[in-house]
């Protein structure tokens, strides 16, 4: 574990074999979460300026992360996500759209673009590495009448799914019904926890 200060106040860690061929949930994940218990232990620093990023597939991995983890890395809603993407590396500037669609949807609103001239696949400058932490470390605001639409219209569908669910129990469809809460679980999370109980409880 290295831990270098840069210009910005931030220690950095890293960690070895957590590439692409090691599984996310299993290894990449948890060395991120180990990271951040070894520096709390051995480092005064500030918890909501806690962050988690990556290269390539890394980035990925950082992604579900802070995502899973949102009470490690500043909140979920709250994230503070930042592309740094290579201005020629067409392939992962269509991930990079898909995937800040797919954090819109979640009421993520809270995102910075950069693209780094005449760079395609391959590590950022130093000039491009310190925009993406000035960026990570700007105070952005997030619209609440913005956020709370987002978050009503998340309801309505979490809702609408779960009383699907619900008459498929009612109509005694119990492998439907499990069906039917397998997906809202791998969808919704812990969003939906309590109600997918209750259901479970019903059969």
């Amino acid at each position: 574990m290295g831990t270098p200060l840069d210009r910005h106040g931030l220690i950095f860690v890293s960690a070895t074999s957590s590439g692409n061929e090691e599984r996310v949930l299993d290894r990449r994940l948890p060395l991120a979460l180990l990271a951040w218990e070894n520096v709390r232990a051995r480092y005064p620093i500030d918890p909501k300026r806690v962050y988690v990023g990556g290269l390539s597939g890394g980035s990925r991995a950082a992604e579900i992360t802070a995502l899973a983890y949102a009470d490690v890395f500043r909140g979920f809603q709250e994230t503070r996500l930042v592309y740094v993407t290579g201005e020629a590396d067409d392939v992962n500037l269509h991930d990079d759209k898909v995937s800040r669609a797919s954090m819109r949807d979640w009421c993520v609103f809270n995102v910075e673009v950069k693209y780094p001239r005449k760079l395609g696949h391959e590590p950022l400058d130093r000039a491009s590495f310190d925009q993406a932490l000035d960026a990570l470390e700007q105070k952005s605001a997030v619209d609440p009448g913005e956020l709370a639409r987002c978050n009503a219209r998340v309801q309505r569908e979490l809702a609408a799914k779960l009383a699907e669910a619900e008459a498929a129990i009612v109509r005694g469809d119990r492998d439907e019904a499990r069906a039917q809460l397998r997906a809202i679980d791998g969808q919704y999370g812990g969003l939906a926890a309590p109600a997918i109980l209750d259901l479970n409880a019903r059969m």
